[in-house]
């Protein structure tokens, strides 16, 4: 006679039943990893995902390279050749290799009159019209926004002038027979007779300064205006109280804090005065007449459209190119330097 079987007792409930269910142990007593096709979705979402903000872009990326890049490839390769009138007609190229940029470096125009021309022209424009510039943003930020909309509109006036209106104007004012500079300075007894401001190098330069400056400086008002309205009160209310100047509120608070606006603007200021051209051309001599007022981009032009050296204005088309772009990253670095501290 068999023995009755005791029936056993029911399990309780695993909590964690139903989840990793069929998942064997992984190589550290857990559970193993998803399955390859679920890793494999994953992937593939984060492909898709990263992927996502290149194809929007992708169409305006396509137009910058076929109006930028393109054309850039093809003067770099112009300076390789000596491309000229020859060979337009015959559409056959003549490789030089680095002959025209030999030739450029070797020369002495460069370097005694076109390259302190390009600089020296550019570092007191840039300095100049920042600085104009910052201190109508100060005096526009303590106006009322009555006189404050006045000011705005007055300045804007001279940057939407255009460059060849401008320069006219200017080239009219220090005219040597009908300009009003000289009329007033020998009305005053200072002169003799009329000067022709425009045959000296640093006279004629000083008045392209002027107008660099007068046509650039509302840019960087309107700009470091639209940074300093957001620069907080209480932190210069503060600086104030403590017994802080005016200038010393504007170094110790106002240029730390807008240490990223003042960046930009010079970047683009230094871009904007290293490669002037029209101002400089449109200047009684400035375009090639007087070759001591060169500077690289009148030279880039004078020699590939007056000299039909197409090739050796492209080398120095790409050396001024390369000099803008050295200062870019410069300037972006010390940024960047200065973000990290």
């Amino acid at each position: 006679m068999t023995a009755p079987v005791t029936p056993t007792p029911p399990r309780a409930a695993d909590p964690h039943q139903g989840r990793g269910a069929g998942r064997t142990p992984g190589r550290w007593g857990g559970v193993a990893a998803f399955p390859s096709p679920v890793r494999g979705a994953a992937r593939r979402a984060r492909v898709r995902r990263a992927a996502r903000p290149w194809l929007l872009l992708a169409p305006a990326l396509v137009v910058l390279a076929g109006l930028l890049l393109w054309p850039l490839i093809r003067v770099v390769l112009f300076s390789l050749q000596d491309y000229g009138l020859p060979q337009i007609v015959s559409g056959e190229p003549n490789w030089t290799g680095l002959g025209n940029y030999t030739e450029l470096f070797s020369s002495q125009r460069l370097w005694r009159i076109v390259l302190p021309n390009t600089l020296i022209f550019a570092v007191l424009a840039v300095t100049l019209t920042v600085a104009l510039g910052t201190a109508v943003a100060v005096l526009m930020s303590r106006l009322g926004r009555f006189w404050r909309l006045v000011v705005g509109s007055a300045i804007m006036v001279a940057w939407a002038m255009p460059a060849v209106s401008g320069t006219y104007v200017w080239v009219w004012i220090f005219d040597a027979d009908r300009g009003i500079f000289n009329s007033v300075l020998i009305s005053l007894g200072l002169l003799e007779g009329p000067v022709n401001w425009f045959t000296g190098r640093v006279s004629f330069y000083a008045i392209a300064l002027l107008n660099i400056v007068h046509s650039g400086f509302p840019f960087v008002a309107v700009t470091v205006l639209a940074a300093l309205l957001g620069v907080p009160r209480e932190m210069l209310e503060a600086a104030e109280i403590d017994g802080a100047g005016a200038w010393r509120r504007f170094w110790l608070i106002i240029v730390p804090t807008l240490r990223q606006v003042f960046t930009v603007v010079i970047i683009l200021s230094t871009i904007w005065d290293f490669k002037v051209f029209a101002q400089i051309y449109l200047m009684p001599g400035g375009s090639g007449s007087n070759r001591e007022v060169l500077n690289l981009g009148v030279w880039s032009y004078v020699e590939s459209f007056g000299q039909n050296r197409y090739g050796f204005g492209a080398a120095i088309a790409v050396v001024l190119t390369l000099v803008l772009i050295v200062i870019t990253v410069i300037y972006v670095r010390a940024l960047m330097r200065e973000d990290e501290l």
